[in-house]
């Protein structure tokens, strides 16, 4: 690299120079952090994906950072305590989305010289922790192992910011968002017209109510959580065995676990592109795509029980706009379940390729099983099952 001051010296030729090498701050923190990583396109199972010694989480406690194909303003901790085990108190300025998947602890949050403030959780627990508020999470059990993932938005603080810093050394306080109040964690929860649920704790998620998502087609329900003091926005959603979701496009951002069922995603980003094809189950996590771009995806059941899906996303919240264009657009009813006919991102049933029904029923045809969308892909061969209304369960008006 040529350096040179002002003056009457003619300056060197820019076309002569070393081209500048750009730097991304989020792989230089991860090659360099001390833990056990994962990537690839999807994760199996979350419950048997093998961790190592984390030492920022704390003595004996073990993880994987987790950074998929397709992940870019967001990545994935997974963290395991030891029997009777806790981690070491943390601060940060990045947000966590966190489910627990197997175990029994505690949390305790505070802002120092503040009052500590513990809940308790168990399995199926989910709950988003203050952004930069300390905080300390204990394994309750002294038999057990406690085992937990967090869907962050580090990455792009990482980039944005270029400080570690500022992500983990600002004294920063959000008491617009968190007080401190007891009743941050007390599991109450506000519903709002569109299938939304306002809340920062879900001691269990199998036990929050859902409703009929017409729209999306399935046989399925649905609940969108705002959460995060309402900074961000989870949604989860069933679907009947014999039945799968109607295709919608859009980037990668959206994790999705999978809590209970069997079967697959399909996602293709362009036309021309190899479609993708990732086998699930329970413990499974996946994004909506596997790269840059907008990717049209499908999720489909292929077992004999009901498939739920947790969708952990960043980003994103009714509550506030993430830009102009989007500021007075209905809180209710979303472009991704709206179709694409309409100016939406969602394909019909009857507009979509008629190779995706083959594909579904082959897979069925493995298993001994029918497919039951008779009344709602006109490329069915098998038998009509749900109609659009289901039997004793509740509805919302979505418009």
């Amino acid at each position: 690299m040529t350096t040179t001051n002002t003056g009457n010296v003619s300056p060197p030729d820019p076309e002569l120079q070393p081209a500048m090498t750009r730097i991304d701050p989020y792989a230089e923190w991860r090659n360099a952090e001390e833990a056990h990583k994962e990537g690839g396109v999807y994760i199996r199972n979350m419950f048997t994906l093998p961790v190592g010694p984390w030492p920022r989480k704390g003595d004996g406690v073990k993880g994987t950072l987790i950074y998929m194909d397709g992940e870019d303003h967001l990545d994935t901790h997974l963290v395991e305590l030891p029997p009777g085990g806790q981690t070491a108190p943390d601060r940060h300025m990045y947000t966590g989305a966190t489910y627990v998947l197997e175990g029994r602890g505690s949390a305790t949050v505070w802002y120092e010289g503040g009052a500590k403030q513990t809940f308790e959780f168990g399995p199926g627990a989910y709950f988003v922790l203050p952004t930069n508020a300390s905080y300390q999470i204990f394994n309750g059990s002294i038999s057990q192992p406690l085992r937990y993932f967090s869907v962050t938005d580090l990455p792009e603080l990482m980039r944005r910011w270029v400080s570690s810093d500022f992500v983990w050394a600002n004294p920063f306080e959000f008491k617009d968002r968190f007080s401190q109040e007891q009743e941050y964690f007390n599991a109450e929860a506000m519903l709002w017209k569109g299938r939304v649920w306002e809340t920062n704790f879900i001691p269990d998620i199998y036990k929050l109510p859902m409703y009929e998502w017409k729209s999306r087609g399935g046989g399925g329900t649905n609940a969108f959580m705002v959460m995060g003091s309402g900074t961000m926005e989870n949604h989860i959603s069933t679907f009947q065995p014999g039945y799968y979701k109607k295709a919608h496009r859009h980037d990668s951002g959206a994790h999705l676990y999978i809590t209970e069922g069997e079967g697959f995603v399909l996602m293709q980003r362009g036309a021309d592109e190899e479609r993708m094809k990732c086998e699930w189950q329970k413990g499974s996590l996946y994004l909506s795509g596997a790269g840059k771009g907008l990717w049209l995806h499908q999720h489909f059941n292929v077992g004999e029980t009901q498939a739920t899906y947790l969708v952990l996303n960043q980003g994103l919240s009714r509550k506030y706009a993430k830009d102009r264009w989007t500021a007075n657009l209905s809180t209710v009813l979303r472009t991704g379940e709206v179709s694409n006919k309409e100016g939406g991102l969602q394909v019909e049933y009857e507009d979509e390729n008629p190779e995706i029904h083959a594909i579904f029923e082959e897979e069925l045809r493995k298993r001994g099983l029918v497919c039951r969308m008779k009344n709602m892909s006109p490329y069915c061969t098998g038998e009509a099952g749900l109609t659009a209304a289901r039997a004793n369960m509740p509805t919302v008006d979505e418009h």
